[in-house]
């Protein structure tokens, strides 16, 4: 089977992602053989990957949830701006969500393997961000819809952007900044156009990996068990690595001299939060019962 992956080998998803293949091949026997295929390789990116995997174009893929939007607005929630408050929060709103992303999948002829969160997002930036003022018209790209419509009520001017186009333009100023993990950012090497990072604490955003359902059901029962397990054990595996990433990531950082703003100015923090609160507000208008259930749940209400 293939495993299509937009991001490269060194991403913190690419290897769970091995992790989770190395973990089939030893309950299978080697009989179940999974190829990963990382950068894009097969063509397709995370806006791509759904459909693919429904129509059984590619069997496995890792997909960057809110992508998939416009299937359903469930998939912004690891997203929305200033919800949790660290790894254990994230965990535990992915926890509470997750039979509803279930739903989805299985509707649409797949199963959800496991969740593969990124560290928290920042601001990769040419020069220091340390305001409101600073983000004026600043051409960022954002990767999904929550951030746009965020960073738009703040008075920049983002740009959704699939990850395969955000290295092209930066080099050709298409845009001057990037909201992104610490992460994303070494993996793509921002310092050779970015000196900056700011770490204001976005959110913790999750990739999904989602299996044709067809796939699944072709292996025997004992292979079928493996791969839940394996999914299981990886989806332990990922949320422990993520938990000490953003600490390896700023090493990196600071090997390359990037000027890290970790924590940001309450000035900045604050004029994000205000503009989040409406991101927030049409999210839960969107999902309805579902949105207000799962907050309540969260909130402990």
């Amino acid at each position: 089977m293939d495993f299509s992956n937009e991001y490269n080998a060194n991403s913190i998803h690419a290897q769970g992602d091995s992790y989770f293949i190395e973990r089939v091949r030893e309950l299978t026997d080697g009989s179940v053989n999974i190829t990963l295929h990382t950068g894009g390789a097969l063509g397709f990116n995370s806006g791509d990957h759904f459909y693919a995997v429904a129509d059984g174009a590619v069997e496995i893929a890792d997909t960057l949830s809110g992508t998939m939007s416009g299937i359903d607005p469930i998939f912004l929630l690891s997203s929305l701006p200033f919800i949790v408050d660290g790894v254990d929060d994230a965990r535990r709103l992915y926890e509470i969500a997750k039979p509803h992303y279930e739903a989805v999948f299985e509707d649409n002829d797949q199963i959800l393997l496991y969740a593969s969160p990124w560290p928290a997002s920042g601001v990769w930036s040419k020069t220091a961000i340390n305001s409101q003022a600073d983000l004026r018209n600043l051409r960022i790209r954002t990767f999904d819809r929550n951030g746009t419509e965020t960073f738009r009520n703040v008075g920049a001017a983002p740009v959704s952007l699939s990850w395969g186009d955000v290295v092209p333009q930066l080099a050709t100023g298409g845009i001057t900044a990037v909201l992104t993990s610490a992460e994303a950012g070494a993996n793509g090497s921002f310092w050779e156009h970015q000196d900056h990072f700011a770490a204001i604490q976005y959110a913790i955003p999750l990739n999904m990996v989602h299996m044709n359902k067809r796939a699944f059901d072709r292996l025997d029962a004992a292979q079928q068990s493996a791969v839940l397990e394996a999914a299981r054990l990886t989806d332990l595996h990922n949320w422990k690595a993520v938990e000490t990433r953003t600490e390896e990531n700023y090493q990196t950082l600071n090997q390359h001299n990037v000027t890290i703003n970790d924590p940001v100015s309450s000035e900045l923090f604050d004029a994000l939060s205000q503009a989040a609160s409406s991101v927030v507000e049409n999210w839960l208008n969107s999902t309805g019962d579902r949105g207000q259930a799962i907050f309540a749940e969260f909130r402990g209400e």
